[in-house]
């Protein structure tokens, strides 16, 4: 089932599938919810209704320039479709929203995957090679006129193949599909609102962080991933670290199939809910 979800000065695309205990995902800062196209299936085949949709200006969805929370956007999400209590898997910018949901409305929330996450209010080391490709994206994307082709040339191979891995590491109809969703994003005139962060930020309140917490992170990836996902586990209460040494950031594009049945080993313990 497809719909719209109203909320203030803008509206959400989502997606249900499937039925059985809500899983919801949440999408990477450069693609929308077809990214979980080939993870989608699996979770339905085990047994769970899978709900995604599109952030404010990703995606089919859109925003007035207006100050949101995207934590308020999930709940609106979940009570469009009737949904209490949810599993939250979130990639990149989707785990740190999953993070501060579970932190701020901890009674919808059943669990946390981070796939590739961030942590509101940590940072950890990178490394010089990383740190000039971040700040030369940077400097693209503040230009007045900004350099699309230029930007996406940059990004998909970063978060893709990886930082410094070969440029064929990764099936080239990913590397495509994250090009088509990321090029988007930079349209000129595209309103992007402004998100309003959780305050005190989540690494400031793990010990809030009472669901289980499953972080996994690619040793491919961005090196402060890898210490965001070492972090919560020795941070918050009830979290377990999970390190593939074969991905980058896009780990549910990559590797659908393992990451389908990490989760539901993982989620298996607290079935059923709703």
């Amino acid at each position: 089932m497809e719909r719209f979800v109203e909320v203030p000065g803008g509206r959400l695309f989502a997606v249900s599938e499937g039925s059985g205990p809500p899983i919801v995902l949440m999408h990477a800062a450069i693609v929308d919810l077809r990214a979980w196209d080939a993870m989608v299936p699996g979770l339905v085949a085990a047994g769970f209704r899978v709900v995604r949709y599109d952030y404010r200006a990703f995606g089919a969805s859109t925003t007035e320039d207006v100050e949101f929370s995207n934590r308020a956007d999930l709940r609106a999400v979940m009570d469009a479709f009737g949904i209490g209590r949810a599993a939250l898997v979130g990639n990149s910018r989707g785990g740190i929203i999953a993070i501060d949901a579970a932190i701020e409305f901890p009674e919808r929330v059943v669990a946390v995957v981070g796939l590739g996450a961030g942590l509101g209010g940590f940072e950890g080391e990178l490394t010089p090679e990383e740190l000039a490709i971040i700040e030369k994206a940077e400097r693209l994307e503040s230009a007045a006129e900004p350099d699309v082709e230029a930007i996406v040339d940059l990004e998909v191979p970063f978060w893709v193949n990886g930082p410094g891995q070969p440029p064929d590491r990764v099936d080239p109809a990913i590397r495509e599909a994250v090009r088509a969703m990321d090029r988007p994003l930079y349209e000129a005139g595209r309103v992007k609102g402004r998100s309003i962060k959780l305050d005190p930020p989540a690494n400031e309140r793990l010990g809030d962080l009472s669901c289980p917490v499953l972080a996994v992170a690619g040793a491919l990836d961005l090196s402060e991933i890898v210490q965001t996902a070492r972090h919560l586990e020795a941070a918050a209460p009830n979290a377990r670290a999970v390190i593939w040494p074969d991905v980058a950031h896009m780990i549910g594009m990559e590797a659908p199939d393992r990451l389908n049945a990490l989760i539901v080993e993982f989620l298996a313990p607290l079935r059923p809910w709703r």
